[in-house]
């Protein structure tokens, strides 16, 4: 059977602020999102936008409204996009983006997102006036949004939270890929995006294979856990990045797997009731989402994403083939499900928050030949700073297998040898939030 791999890095106790956010998401509230969503018949990026009943408009609108209504400060973000293969005569594409500012001045600057795309299609991808409810494609991740800023709000977060509702993301990603086209434009410090794309029916069964010889195969539940997808290899690296890559082999250490690998280290401390299935893809294989449009801006995002889909409930027309039913409706969304999803994401962005920024500059020397391995960095900025774990793994493991605690320093040397493990460096702060990990890369001094 399929299991977790558990951590062997430690953490140390932090505040409750996780839990007490976690128990504020409702199940029920959650599923009443998604049905919602779903009752406006259509939320295709072209479809009716006056209507206060059915289109994209109505949708939008009522978006905006639940984030204000939980005292989270909204908008909607317009912009217009040219033809375009799925756009032909082009478009008004509108998101709707509600903010919780930071509380701390030197980490106000971050900015960690949670995402769902609230637009829909049915089996015509350009059919702007039939039925596309949507329900687990994307009401239900834009539910895990909605849900996140109700938990949230009004809590101590010294980072900066976005809460983005996009569109068009049927149509080729547009809203996420102009908001974040947008956010590098001005400079903004996106330090992570969680997307939610379809995290609403997990009934369909996980097949994976019962032995190595592949002489039998076993279908299990899989109601406790969802996918967290993640780039290796930035797209966008240049040359010279991409040298550096091969050069240090960490090829499987992008600011997105250090996302990915903290998420799956917070859900096992705050014992989240779904953990990550870490998949080291950027998304299902040859497909994509609205997360791979933060990737190609240069951040670092993942996407979350159930276990295993019923491919007759995604883009599918509201029907029935041979006593099947056949149409993404709210009737296969599970209300419990989508909360745990969002429960996993406000673990999470508290974490993420309110603990310091990785170190920066965090290198190897290499200065002369030793079978031990020294690492250097620049401090954390954040005034309550108070040490530095220095963390490893042999090369051929995904995950963080060793951790030391060096407390205050700026050096730390192990008596082990750089040809044989990667390390990183992540801070802490005095109430035990700890950063993602910065990768060492290599310097000789």
């Amino acid at each position: 059977m399929l299991q977790l791999i558990p951590l062997l890095v430690a953490l140390q106790p932090t505040p409750p602020l996780a839990a007490e956010a976690m128990a504020a998401v409702s199940a029920e509230r959650a599923k009443a999102s998604v049905v919602t969503l779903a009752s406006f018949g259509t939320r295709h990026t072209l479809s009716e936008t006056e209507s206060d009943t059915r289109g994209t408009g109505a949708a939008r609108r009522w978006l905006l409204g639940q984030l204000k209504e939980a005292g989270v400060d909204a908008h909607l973000e317009t912009f217009d996009a040219p033809p375009m293969q799925r756009l032909p005569e082009g478009a008004q594409i509108v998101n709707v983006v509600g903010v919780i500012p930071g509380s701390m001045p030197e980490a106000a600057d971050r900015r960690y997102y949670v995402v769902g795309h609230y637009d829909t299609i049915n089996a015509d991808r350009m059919d702007a006036t039939g039925d596309a409810p949507g329900a687990n494609d994307d009401a239900s991740g834009t539910a895990v949004v909605l849900e996140c800023a109700r938990a949230l709000v009004g809590r101590n977060l010294e980072s900066t939270i976005v809460f983005l509702c996009t569109g068009a993301e049927e149509q080729g990603l547009v809203g996420a890929r102009f908001h974040a086209e947008a956010a590098r434009g001005r400079g903004e410090n996106i330090s992570g995006v969680l997307s939610n794309d379809i995290v609403g029916d997990p009934s369909p069964l996980l097949t994976i294979p019962a032995d190595p010889r592949g002489d039998d195969w076993v279908s299990q539940s899989a109601t406790n856990m969802v996918r967290v997808f993640s780039e290796g290899i930035p797209r966008n690296a240049t040359a010279a990045e991409l040298a550096t890559i091969r050069q240090l082999g960490t090829e499987s250490d992008s600011a997105s797997r250090q996302l990915a690998r903290y998420v799956l280290t917070i859900a096992m401390k705050e014992d989240a009731p779904v953990k990550p299935l870490v998949i080291f893809r950027q998304d299902r294989f040859l497909r994509g989402g609205d997360h791979s449009a933060f990737n190609d801006s240069g951040f670092a995002a993942i996407r979350f994403s159930t276990p295993a889909e019923d491919y007759s409930r995604q883009h599918q027309n509201v029907t029935e083939k041979d006593g099947k039913p056949y149409g993404d409706v709210p009737e296969f969304v599970d209300g419990e499900y989508v909360a745990n999803v969002a429960r996993l994401n406000v673990a999470a962005l508290v974490h993420l928050a309110n603990a310091p920024r990785a170190p920066r500059d965090v290198r190897m020397i290499t200065a002369e030949l030793t079978t031990s391995t020294t690492v250097r960095w620049s401090p954390s900025p954040e005034p309550d700073v108070v040490g530095y774990d220095l963390v490893w793994r042999p090369t051929t493991s995904w995950q963080w297998e060793g951790s030391k605690d060096c407390g205050d320093v700026r050096e730390f040397t192990v008596p082990i040898s750089k040809d044989n493990f990667i390390f990183g460096v992540r801070a802490y702060d005095k109430d035990g939030y700890r950063s993602p990990v910065a990768v060492a890369g290599a310097a000789p001094k």
